[in-house]
């Protein structure tokens, strides 16, 4: 088989319906041979990046995540999925930077305000 490619083996039980109880039933293998192929659309984050955005815009990174995360949905509705998979590769790792700083920020002021 070439390359990409993968067989399964299925194991088939062919039987009529007007056998009866008794009588020699045949198995039979049959194999199918699939094209290996990636059909999945890249996420755009975009949900994530409105709460970033709205939420907690540390260093203008929510904004950026929501500007690539739009840049991503539109290269998902035109068909370009390599260049959305960049683009949302990059709003991902934007949103988890403002995820955490927003993060590191609330923890330092519960802690602060707690002490006094």
């Amino acid at each position: 088989m070439a390359s990409g490619q993968a067989a399964v083996a299925v194991t088939m039980l062919e039987m009529r319906n007007d056998e009866r109880p008794g009588q020699h039933q045949q198995n039979t293998m049959v194999q199918y041979s699939t094209l290996e192929v990636t059909t999945e659309r890249p996420m755009d984050h975009i949900i994530w990046s409105l709460c970033c955005f709205v939420y907690g815009n540390p260093f203008c990174l929510g904004l950026a995540a929501l500007i690539f995360s739009i840049k991503a949905r539109d290269r998902k509705v035109v068909g370009d999925i390599k260049g959305a998979r960049h683009y949302s590769s990059t709003a991902l790792s934007l949103n988890i930077a403002a995820t955490v700083l927003v993060s590191i920020i609330c923890l330092i002021l519960i802690i602060t305000f707690a002490r006094n």
